[in-house]
């Protein structure tokens, strides 16, 4: 059976867990990181070496890096979701990347201050950092939502999953936002997605 390590909590887990709902494949989950431990244990490091969360094992394979895990799961058992065509796919890994090296860092900062930080230990400029870094970038995917249903075009697929994980974080989070028709009818639609329960429909922590 496919096996996920990871607590819920985690954004980069909440990916690798949807897709697997998406896909259907069974799988168990064992928590992991933080207050649960484990990824320090000898046993979690022969696993993944950096000791993070997510890590995934389908048989003998072991894969860490949840954009990776997401590709993999995608690619073996919903292809529907991978795309075949090279440049769609392509198109795909590209919003993933950006995902990761560009949004996500963006948003990361304000995320920690409101969910992780006590109140009396909140830093209000470096929140209003991280709100100036992410207002391009939620109006980069609003304009591109205007004129695709999804970020790869006219089907669901991969490249949603990641950038979904981080806009439901970020709409999360008890401050204002600037009205965002497209990217709110985009994530509309992912929510109401039956794959997402359980992971989307979780608060932050």
């Amino acid at each position: 059976m496919l096996h996920i390590w990871g607590r819920l909590s985690s954004l980069n887990v909440r990916k690798v867990v949807w897709t697997a709902q998406e896909t259907g494949v069974p799988f168990a989950r064992t928590d992991a990181g933080m207050a649960f431990g484990v990824v320090k244990t000898p046993e979690y490091l022969q696993l993944n070496p950096n000791s993070l969360v997510p890590t995934m094992q389908d048989g003998e394979l072991v894969l860490w890096e949840s954009n990776v895990i997401v590709r993999y799961l995608c690619a073996r058992y919903a292809p529907v979701l991978y795309p075949q065509d090279l440049a769609q796919r392509f198109d795909a890994e590209r919003w993933m990347d950006w995902q990761q090296t560009t949004l996500n860092p963006a948003g990361g900062a304000a995320f920690l201050q409101w969910i992780r930080t006590p109140e009396s230990q909140r830093d209000p400029a470096t929140i209003a950092k991280s709100v100036t870094a992410m207002a391009p970038l939620l109006e980069l995917l609003d304009q591109h939502l205007s004129r695709h249903d999804y970020l790869g075009g006219a089907q669901f697929s991969m490249a949603d999953i990641p950038v979904a994980c981080d806009i439901h974080r970020w709409f999360g989070l008890p401050q204002a936002r600037p009205q965002l028709p497209n990217l709110e009818r985009w994530f509309a639609n992912i929510i109401s997605r039956s794959a997402v329960r359980g992971v989307l429909d979780l608060p932050l922590s």
